[in-house]
């Protein structure tokens, strides 16, 4: 405790210093224009910072009243929110054009690390906020010289800030995705006043009318809705592990992922999760540059100030990425994960709240924003295999589940209150009629030995999808019947295709991957592996291959097919239509309204050596394919940490056919119809008006 105490006053010294340096530099005029403009005005952030922290540290921020809290949050937000972006210096476009090629790029990176500085206030994270002054009175004193540094100066001072602390951030990443006693946000959702709206402004994150509208509509439900929402989701998770066949008893924890706006419904799933045994862990989504995903939030997160912000950034890391750094990130999380490894043991993996209705988002690609050079690709792709063996190791992948639900956002439209209602009834939908309309389904594509599937109206699908052989078809089965656990809501039936023999062009019109929209995505296989593909986003192929290339292959040459699916939620799809909000929908409900293709790993991946059964009793021997098997050789071949499926829509699809050894065909859909015996019920709902 002693040793503890003299680093906590050591941090606040070191922190007071660089304080009065920063209040200093707001005065100063020893940089040159236009450097001046830029660093008087980022000291004048890290001074409301200052000022921030006085107020949360002081506990003047909990007698705020509504009207202050907003304020407060609009203007912590308010450089990069969309309407001031095309003159913040954290738009690398706009840093570029004031300050040069040379400086602009990785001063926009410094000015967005910085702003990290936010949540670290609200979670009175010291050290965090202290070396980030340090970081900037560094790169400033390179500018006070007599001659501009070179760019190699400042990437070195950057490079050496994100290796030297690593220690600090990816180590407490690390502890954090599996440590319940880290409770900041679990304190906020279990002990405030959930009727009071100002409680969504202690988390620090950004709050716009859909986080308040969001909490303001569930605070209008009786508590037995409330009470049904969290039942379906803790539930979920509970029969993931009962499916399959792991032991949740030996489970202590579970990581909850939520959008702000839904703690209502949370409080009452942490209490269900209790009575599994359970405490919960929340983290936020990651802030510093060294633990960031690209452009994408993993944890519980606010809305995004500016989509755009993010995507500009999602390849900061290019600044420092180099196989001496990836071996000190790599080195310093096995020393996180062997130190928490008991906090690892009993995790039992995420359970997710996801959101849709917001203005899908086309990014803008600038060349003034980083991106990875072709070597810093494959070291990327090669770290991140890496990561995930390594974390697999600490919180065993064969023994977590997980569980995903999704709801509407007020933004969906006026009509919020109906859909909800209809998400709400979708992820409700009777289990046990899914169960039987699917196992009709699986007991044709048992028989078969490939799928082939072709598109109508525009879409140029044509694509056969190889499956693999039962040996004993009285105790195999190949689709695996999917109903309402870990992907809630019910409604597809699903296989690791063989790859030898899937070949073909899959193609949609339009489809929202990651948070991002593809216009015309087209993929074509051979042999089970990605050939080529293209888009029309942008004005010129090459634009189009590398948005494709950076946000679906994540810079791998080439990936498997992973997964063939046919969804059968015809009830999702007609509420898709009804309120003309496909284009909003989440990939986890939009799964369920086609056939779906996922290009990287099996479903199955890091678990393929766990036998899994369907309801009929049935082993599903299916998890593997002829990339995955690699595993045994080297799980750096076989493993590509990514899996993203792309739906077609019924409207889209001409046909699905059984293709069996004698060359007979057994049609499952025609022109966007079941028509396979025994699953014409699932029609109602597209003949709904």
């Amino acid at each position: 405790m002693e040793q503890k105490n003299e680093k906590e006053v050591y941090v606040k010294e070191r922190y007071v210093l660089a304080m009065e340096r920063v209040h200093r530099i707001c005065e100063e005029e020893t940089v040159p224009a236009p450097f001046c403009i830029f660093f008087r005005k980022t000291a004048q952030f890290l001074v409301q910072m200052e000022d921030l922290k006085r107020r949360i540290d002081s506990g003047e921020t909990a007698a705020y009243t509504l009207e202050q809290w907003e304020e407060l949050n609009e203007a912590l937000y308010h450089d990069i929110l969309p309407a001031q972006y095309g003159e913040s210096f954290g738009n690398p476009a706009y840093a570029v054009a004031q300050l040069g090629e040379v400086h602009g790029r990785i001063l926009s990176f410094l000015y967005t690390e910085l702003r990290g500085m936010i949540v670290y206030c609200f979670e009175k994270r010291l050290e965090e906020i202290t070396v980030l002054l340090e970081l900037f009175i560094e790169i400033y004193n390179c500018f006070e010289q007599e001659e501009l540094p070179e760019y190699k100066q400042i990437q070195q001072i950057v490079y050496w800030f994100v290796s030297d602390y690593s220690d600090l951030f990816v180590t407490y990443h690390t502890r954090e995705v599996a440590d319940p006693s880290l409770d900041f946000a679990t304190r906020i959702i279990m002990e405030s006043d959930l009727t009071d709206l100002r409680y969504l402004y202690q988390y620090g994150e950004y709050v716009s009318e859909n986080e308040k509208k969001m909490a303001a509509f569930l605070n209008t439900l009786p508590e037995e809705e409330i009470a049904a929402m969290a039942d379906t989701y803790t539930e979920g998770y509970r029969i993931g592990f009962v499916v399959g066949g792991k032991d949740l008893s030996i489970k202590k924890t579970v990581n909850i992922r939520y959008r702000l706006g839904f703690e209502r419904m949370i409080r009452q799933a942490i209490r269900n999760f209790e009575k599994m045994g359970l405490r919960p862990v929340i983290y936020r989504a990651a802030v510093s540059t060294v633990n960031k995903h690209h452009h994408m939030r993993i944890g519980y997160t606010g809305a995004v100030p500016n989509k755009q912000f993010d995507y500009d950034h999602r390849a900061d890391e290019a600044i420092y990425l180099d196989r001496k750094f990836i071996e000190r990130k790599l080195g310093v999380m096995r020393t996180a994960c062997e130190k928490y490894r008991e906090l690892g043991k009993v995790h039992g993996g995420p359970a997710v709240v996801e959101v849709f209705g917001e203005k899908p988002f086309v990014p803008q690609s600038k060349p003034e924003a980083y991106h990875l050079s072709e070597k810093q690709q494959k070291l990327s792709v090669a770290a991140a295999n890496e990561s995930v063996q390594i974390s697999n190791q600490y919180i065993i992948g064969k023994e977590r589940s997980f569980t995903i639900i999704a709801f509407p956002v007020p933004e969906i439209g006026a009509q919020f209150e109906d859909i909800f209602r209809e998400t709400v009834k979708i992820n409700t939908l009777d289990y046990e009629q899914y169960r039987r309309l699917q196992q009709v389904m699986i007991d044709v594509l048992d028989q078969a030995v490939s799928v082939h599937i072709r598109g109508k109206d525009g879409n140029q699908t044509e694509l056969d999808v190889s499956l693999r052989a039962l040996a004993d078809p009285k105790r195999e089965t190949l689709f695996e019947n999917c109903v309402a656990d870990v992907n809630i809501p019910v409604g597809e039936v699903f296989t690791s295709p063989r790859l030898a023999g899937t070949t073909g062009r899959l193609h949609v019109k339009q489809v929202y991957l990651g948070e991002l929209s593809y216009e015309n995505l087209t993929i074509d296989f051979e042999d089970g592996m990605i050939r080529d593909y293209m888009c029309s986003n942008f004005d010129t192929p090459q634009e189009n291959r590398a948005y494709i290339a950076e946000n679906v292959l994540f810079h791998h040459e080439s990936l498997p097919l992973g997964e063939f699916a046919i969804g059968t939620n015809t009830t999702a799809y007609r509420m898709a239509k009804t309120y003309q909000v496909a284009d909003k929908l989440p990939i986890l409900i939009a799964e369920k309204m086609g056939p779906h293709f996922a290009v990287g790993d099996t479903c199955y991946s890091w678990q393929e050596d766990t036998p899994v059964y369907n309801p009929d009793g049935k082993e599903i021997i299916a998890r593997d394919n002829e990339v995955s098997l690699l595993r045994k050789e080297d799980p750096a071949k076989a493993y590509f940490g990514c899996h993203t499926d792309i739906t077609i829509p019924y409207d889209e699809l001409g046909q699905i056919e059984a293709v069996h050894a004698d060359g007979s065909r057994t049609t499952i859909i025609e022109n966007g119809r079941f028509v396979l015996p025994g699953t014409e019920v699932l029609n109602v709902p597209l003949d709904e008006e």
